[in-house]
């Protein structure tokens, strides 16, 4: 076990990671109805950052008071408040010898018609197009509202750098605004920003350019789901437009790409087969993250030792280490994990939160160690 790369440290951006196992972003709703992170969820990241070297993307946290409408509770990094309260979280993060960074978007035409009335916002997107047949139906962002847009991810890239975080993930993917905007599905404008795989990812390159001037490359992620259907994504042909954004996106030299399987939409595995080879091809100059509802030590030791052991990936997990603070430590010494349970994903308590427990051996390993 200790011969595999899975515990070969890997630089990405400005820090090193100890090991290849990370800490996938994943929604959770426990921050005030302003949008500002609570103590809670600093318990919540402590917990999850046990082992030192690790790297944690936070969940999906709001560039501006617009990009919201969609999830109750979820953090903001617009605000003093917001940028104070997430300070307490990275230095826990950072106390307990860990890495995180902010992942940062917007709703778009995800946002729902009642929570985006609740807050007085208009639902949005690149086109009148919404997602379903019960979904709102969306007002197209004028050339203005877009540059304003992608100004305001520049901001909370500061705005994060001020908080602590060593570094910002732009959610490109899962149907929210930015992927709105790649995919024929959701956009079909005519101007600069539609019409063509260049103009579709015009959005996108637009604010990593901006983000990169704000804080530099070395703190900048890039997320993307080319094969999701979530949230009525998933063009015909995906592999033209993303390979265009994706190549734009290398020209940066950012600290990684992060990438979503086709086996999972959005929380949910679809039994997806479709394969991300042409954006590995495409990503050779860092990092790539690769989340897809791994479950144990073999899916990443295949991944990283068999499929791809010749290139620097990072395997994410998400709900399993929700439901498993200890997770790294009990892969590596095979231990059972917790089931999660999905009914206190998006709730607002402890319950589902930070109650799971961490494994006795785990437990016991630490008093050893202290």
């Amino acid at each position: 076990m200790s011969e595999s790369r899975i515990f070969k440290p890997l630089r990405i951006g400005n820090v090193e990671i100890k090991h290849r196992i990370g800490m996938a972003p994943l929604t959770r709703m426990r921050s005030t109805d302003d949008n500002v992170p609570v103590p809670l969820m600093k318990e919540y990241y402590s917990q999850r950052a046990s082992d030192p070297g690790t790297l944690i993307i936070t969940e999906g946290t709001f560039i501006s008071p617009e990009a919201a409408g969609g999830f109750p509770k979820a953090p903001g990094i617009w605000s003093r408040e917001q940028v104070a309260a997430w300070k307490t979280i990275t230095d826990e993060v950072h106390h307990q010898g860990c890495f995180i960074f902010c992942q940062i978007f917007s709703m778009g035409r995800a946002a729902t018609a009642n929570e985006a009335k609740k807050q007085g916002l208009e639902v949005v997107g690149p086109s009148a197009i919404p997602i379903d047949e019960h979904a709102a139906v969306p007002r197209a962002l004028t050339v203005d509202e877009i540059r304003k847009t992608v100004q305001d991810f520049a901001n909370a890239a500061k705005n994060a750098i001020d908080a602590g975080f060593d570094g910002v993930e732009i959610h490109g993917g899962n149907g929210y605004l930015i992927d709105q905007f790649l995919q024929d599905t959701s956009n079909q404008r005519d101007d600069e920003y539609g019409g063509s795989v260049e103009n579709r990812s015009r959005f996108a390159i637009d604010i990593i350019q901006a983000v990169v001037s704000a804080v530099g490359p070395e703190r900048v992620g890039f997320r993307l789901s080319p094969w999701s259907p979530f949230q009525g994504m998933r063009m015909e042909d995906p592999i033209p437009q993303f390979s265009h954004v994706i190549a734009g996106a290398s020209r940066h030299q950012l600290a990684y790409l992060h990438l979503v399987e086709s086996r999972m939409s959005g929380a949910n595995e679809c039994g997806g087969t479709d394969r991300l080879d042409f954006a590995y091809n495409l990503w050779t100059h860092s990092p790539i993250l690769v989340a897809g509802g791994y479950k144990g030590w073999a899916e990443v030791r295949k991944l990283l030792d068999d499929d791809y052991p010749d290139r620097d990936i990072v395997t994410m997990f998400g709900r399993y280490f929700l439901a498993n603070p200890d997770l790294i430590y009990k892969l590596v010494n095979g231990l059972g994990l917790n089931a999660y349970d999905r009914s206190t994903f998006y709730t607002s308590t402890a319950a589902g939160y930070t109650d799971y427990p961490f494994s006795p051996e785990y437990l016991a390993s630490q008093k050893i160690t202290d």
